[in-house]
Order: C-alpha cells, then sequence, then structure tokens
C-alpha cells in the first residue's frame, strides 16, 4: 500500500485569521428543520463547549439559522470568546418556516441582519461575514455596495461568499477582497470544481457544505471500502478526503451532539493512501441542479 498522503491541518482565511481546517458548522443545534431551539438545549451547549475542549476554532452560523437560535446560544455557550476563535456568519436568507429558505440580499434587509448578528454573538466586529445567497431580485452590484461599506466602517473584518460562480467571486472582487467561498461541494458532488480551483489559485477558503451527497449508492460502497481499512465510518471517510483533495478545504461539519462531534473530529487523523485517493477519486459526480 502506498505512503499515506499528508495535508497542512491549519489554514490561514485572509492572510490573518488561523484556522484548524477541521471547524464546526452551528446549523443543526437548532430545532427541526432548523427552525426555532434545539429539543436538547443542554446538549447544544455541550456541543458548543466541546468544539474548544477539541481544538476546534473556527464556528460557521448564520442568522438564518432558527433564526437566530445558532447565532444566541454559540454566545451563551462561548463568551467571552477565546482570542484564537474565528466565528463566520451570513446574511441573505430569510425564514418563513421549517426548512424554507427565501432569498434576501437587499442592502436594507442586509444591514438589519448584520446588526443583529453583531448583537446577538456579542460583537463589535464579525470575523468573516459571508452573503448567504446572491438575490436574483436584487441587482448584484447594491449588494457588492452593501458589503464593501460595512467593511470600510470596521463592522467585518473579511467577507465571503456562498453558492457562487467564478464570474460572480471576479465582479466581488471588484468591490472587496474575498477570503472565501462556501459552495455545495462533496467526494460525489463536484459540480463547483471550477470555482475550487479559482479559490485554491486565489488563495481563499474553500468551505464546501454537504460533505456527503444523500443517496449515491456507488460513493456510499467505495466510502466504506476505504472506511474499513482504517476502521472508519463512510462519513469520516468522505470528510477525510476533502482535507485531502485540496489544502484550501475548511470543513464545517455540523451536529447536534458530542458524540457525532467527536467522530466528525476523528476524521482530521485518518491519513489516506494514494490508493485510497485513486478510489475516492474515481467516485462518479452527481451534479444535482440547486
Amino acid at each position: 500500500m502506498a505512503d499515506a498522503t499528508t495535508y497542512e491541518k491549519t489554514y490561514t482565511i485572509g492572510g490573518d485569521l488561523k484556522v484548524n481546517r477541521m471547524g464546526f458548522g452551528a446549523m443543526r443545534i437548532t430545532g427541526e428543520g432548523i427552525w426555532g431551539p434545539p429539543k436538547d438545549r443542554e446538549e447544544a451547549i455541550r456541543v458548543l463547549k466541546r468544539t474548544l475542549e477539541l481544538g476546534i476554532n473556527f464556528i460557521d452560523t448564520a442568522d438564518s439559522y432558527g433564526p437566530h437560535v445558532s447565532e444566541e446560544l454559540i454566545a451563551e455557550a462561548l463568551y467571552p470568546y477565546p482570542k484564537d476563535l474565528v466565528i463566520a456568519t451570513k446574511g441573505g436568507l430569510t425564514r418563513t418556516g421549517p426548512n424554507v429558505w427565501p432569498i434576501n440580499a437587499d442592502p436594507d434587509y442586509l444591514q438589519k441582519a448584520l446588526e443583529g448578528s453583531l448583537k446577538r454573538l456579542k460583537l463589535d466586529r464579525i470575523d468573516l461575514y459571508q452573503l448567504h445567497r446572491v438575490d436574483p431580485e436584487v441587482p448584484y452590484e447594491k449588494t457588492l455596495e452593501f458589503l464593501q461599506r460595512v467593511q470600510e466602517k470596521g463592522l467585518v473584518k473579511h467577507i465571503g461568499l456562498s453558492e457562487v460562480t467564478v464570474d460572480q467571486i471576479k465582479k466581488a472582487q471588484k468591490y472587496f477582497r474575498v477570503v472565501s467561498v462556501q459552495n455545495k461541494y462533496s467526494v460525489d458532488f463536484r459540480k463547483w470544481e471550477d470555482e475550487l480551483a479559482f479559490c485554491q489559485e486565489q488563495d481563499m477558503a474553500f468551505i464546501p457544505w454537504n460533505p456527503i451527497n444523500a443517496g449515491n449508492v456507488g460513493a456510499i460502497e467505495k466510502l466504506q471500502q476505504v472506511g474499513q481499512r482504517h476502521h472508519a465510518t463512510a462519513h469520516q471517510v468522505a470528510l477525510s478526503w476533502l482535507l485531502h483533495h485540496a489544502p484550501n478545504i475548511l470543513l464545517i461539519p455540523g451536529t447536534s451532539k458530542v458524540k457525532h462531534l467527536e467522530e466528525n473530529y476523528k476524521a482530521a487523523s485518518i491519513r489516506l493512501t494514494d490508493e485510497d485517493m485513486k478510489t475516492l477519486n474515481g467516485i462518479r459526480s452527481v451534479e444535482v441542479a440547486g
């Protein structure tokens, strides 16, 4: 078997925010349908506290998770924050019910969303503020001008984008430095391969959401095959593949259980071999629309 492939454990966002590449996504510490409070509030608090104990120092959230619940729980569990903790949040989606996510990137709405995030997180400045979605009903330039203004005012340190194309990233670069892109991406969903490559070329973090695409039976079989060699689950292998695949990928797997958090974190210690990577790279990408 080939020697284990190695990778850097950390990444520096925007040239000054050094984080461990295994982060935490705080979407699922909310209620069912990412709506309302969690069923087990104390467990959610324990999950957040455990992230720090494990050495995780990058937490990704959004004002729309709950809505507001995720940000409130982060502050309740972790404030005052450790100096090296980077909390990234997002604005641009509204909520009208469980699993419903209308887009609104109008500057007036984003202003209220940002003010709310700052208050809930008990921060004077957001380290990484991400546009959750490009709004087809709002001129993109208007949204970009808003993000440029709030950065100039010192309300946000760095700016990222989500679910964007290379052309949309390039357009945003005319207004501010884009330091991260958060697109759906996994070993079996590689629709955004060009965007990943562009981010690597431009020294931007690439933050994949939905790191294992449910329903791809062929992918599960190969992930399990590799997992057997490492005494790991298919999910852990899928996370490990992302860390090995590109040095600018930051992981934000989410969960509402301490046990699952610890299982996800163990994926960072898996060292996939060249043979493993060849097997996983051969998984057919399922490019589902959306």
